[in-house]
């Protein structure tokens, strides 16, 4: 077997059942680069970034993820559509066919971690089966120091086989590809898919398991920042809420922009980089992501302009889910390490398009822990086929996908954090519609939720007074500087205000329909936050 590169010399791949022909150690981003377009796999942008088509898959296959029921995860784990389960013998034989069909294969292998925070550093090994991915790795992942790599012993294997389909018949699966995750061997397996995201959010998971379940740690899916203060602010939000755009701050430390993990005095990047959507990005719309597609960095699933090499990002031929992935570091003003300290302000982001919810807000610790576990936004009219007037979208703790275990675990353990800081404020924030629905009213402008969120963080909403919405009961502040305070409270943006009510209404049984699922495992503080929604209208 031939080897290159930089080895821990302890490391021995047949211990996983693996004999390559050839294994690539630690390779840097540029050699990875340089294989890739040697191998006719991917091409160098005119930003200098190499670009990959990722194939039949160009994003996650939630279907496809299995987890190995047995005695450690068999009381744990949250069994639903979401966490399905696999038998540990299918996941036997599964591993025996993947390692055979990479016999005698050129592999690339990495050392990297994940968590910041050295107290709850997971050490990874992954091993690729092309160069592309193993890049991603580098680029995802935390990279550890050249010391590091002579000595560091692995905790969790990642096995990424594309090449490899699995028979269903055979396997357990549901078809070829698959994402199998087994807490007991702590190895996840990756096969029929070379979307990348598969290796990210599978140590999402693995961490959103490990960190609340046996430390107590709060993992969560948002972004962080923190202010010359050294005051840390969370941004929760699904898709199109604004998180990216307004956790991306020039006069602030990027800590991270999408999994972090809060312990007691410390709120941390669980990664080494990001990984962003890039359709449609121009400078001018997302300068800091703009500027980070440069030399090491990974873009998914473009095409160029004619007869160039530059990406056309408007491009969607492919896939809407075009994406970039870079090391933190080619963010200007990125925090290294990826730390803060406690949070003082946590934003939760909705687009709500039926105009219904307040600009901002300020909630409860009980609205915290309800609002958390509902996750919801709207998706607007032409966002997707068949969505042809505002549709509402929850998602539990704004990552339900990712959660192993129930949902109310997560919200309950916010609480607590909540309590342990009293000074600690949870604000929700509509970046959506006001005076009416999508449609008939108008969105709320970027420059206004700007300025609402910088006086949340300099404490000029404290002393402002608030009055409660009549049916979700969040506080709303009656002024805010830099906002005009007829858009602050929403029922007086509506021309007709019996229409507003009616429609408040509607978004509260909303809620309170999507939460029936998770109600009986919430305690009494998260059921009295719920909306006070009227029987008859």
């Amino acid at each position: 077997m031939q080897e290159t590169g930089i080895k821990n010399p302890s490391h021995n791949l047949s211990a996983l059942g693996l004999y390559p022909s050839k294994v690539n150690w630690n390779l840097s981003p540029e050699v990875l680069s340089e294989q890739t377009v040697s191998l006719g796999q991917g091409s160098i942008t005119d930003m200098g970034a190499l670009a990959v088509n990722t194939g039949k898959f160009t994003g996650r296959s939630p279907k496809d993820k299995f987890t190995v029921k047995d005695a450690m995860t068999e009381d744990s784990v949250d069994w639903s559509d979401i966490n399905i389960a696999i038998s540990p013998e299918h996941f036997e034989t599964l591993y025996n066919d993947v390692t055979a069909y990479l016999k005698d294969k050129e592999l690339w292998v990495r050392d990297a971690y994940a968590c910041a925070d050295p107290k709850h550093r997971l050490n990874i090994l992954v091993v690729n089966e092309y160069p592309w991915a193993n890049l991603f790795c580098n680029d995802l992942f935390l990279r550890p120091t050249a010391e590091e790599l002579l000595t560091q012993s692995p905790e969790w294997v990642i096995l990424q086989a594309p090449g490899f389909e699995a028979n269903p018949q055979v396997h357990g699966t549901r078809q070829g590809n698959f994402t199998v995750v087994n807490f007991t061997k702590k190895i996840i397996l990756i096969g029929g898919t070379a979307y990348t995201g598969e290796m990210k959010k599978g140590i999402f998971g693995v961490l959103n398991y490990i960190l609340p379940h046996e430390k107590g740690v709060l993992s969560m899916h948002c972004s962080a920042n923190e202010g010359e203060d050294g005051d840390v602010a969370l941004f929760f939000g699904l898709s199109g809420t604004g998180k990216t755009t307004l956790s991306a701050d020039p006069y602030r430390k990027l800590i991270g922009d999408d999994e972090h993990g809060w312990d007691r005095g410390s709120v941390f990047n669980f990664e080494g980089g990001c990984y962003a959507k890039c359709i449609d990005l121009t400078e001018e719309k997302e300068p800091q992501i703009y500027a980070a597609i440069k030399p090491n960095a990974l873009v998914e699933n473009t095409n160029y302009l004619p007869g160039t090499h530059t990406v056309d990002f408007a491009d969607s031929s492919i896939t809407e889910n075009t994406r970039v992935a870079y090391p933190i570091n080619h963010i200007s003003n990125a925090k290294e390490p990826s730390i803060g300290g406690d949070p003082k302000n946590i934003f939760f982001l909705t687009c709500d398009a039926y105009g219904i919810l307040p600009p901002i807000s300020k909630l409860s610790t009980g609205q915290a822990m309800y609002s958390f576990i509902s996750g919801y936004t709207a998706k607007v009219a032409g966002t997707e086929v068949g969505v042809t007037e505002p549709q509402a979208t929850f998602s539990a703790c704004f990552g339900r996908a990712f959660l192993p275990l129930h949902p109310t675990k997560y919200a309950e353990l916010l609480g607590k954090k909540l309590e342990q800081h009293p000074d600690v404020k949870v604000w929700l924030i509509n970046t959506g519609w006001s005076g009416g629905p999508y449609g008939v009213g108008n969105r709320m402008k970027l420059s206004y939720t700007r300025a609402m969120i910088t006086a949340a963080m300099k404490g000029e909403l404290n002393d402002v007074d608030y009055v409660a919405h009549p049916v979700f009961g969040f506080k709303m502040p009656t002024s805010c500087p830099n906002v005009p305070s007829d858009l602050l409270i929403p029922e007086n943006t509506w021309s007709n205000k019996e229409e507003y009510a009616k429609k408040a209404n509607e978004l509260g049984a909303l809620f309170v329909k999507n939460f029936e699922k998770y109600a009986s495992q919430a305690n009494e503080e998260i059921l009295a936050a719920a909306p006070i929604v009227l029987q008859t209208i």
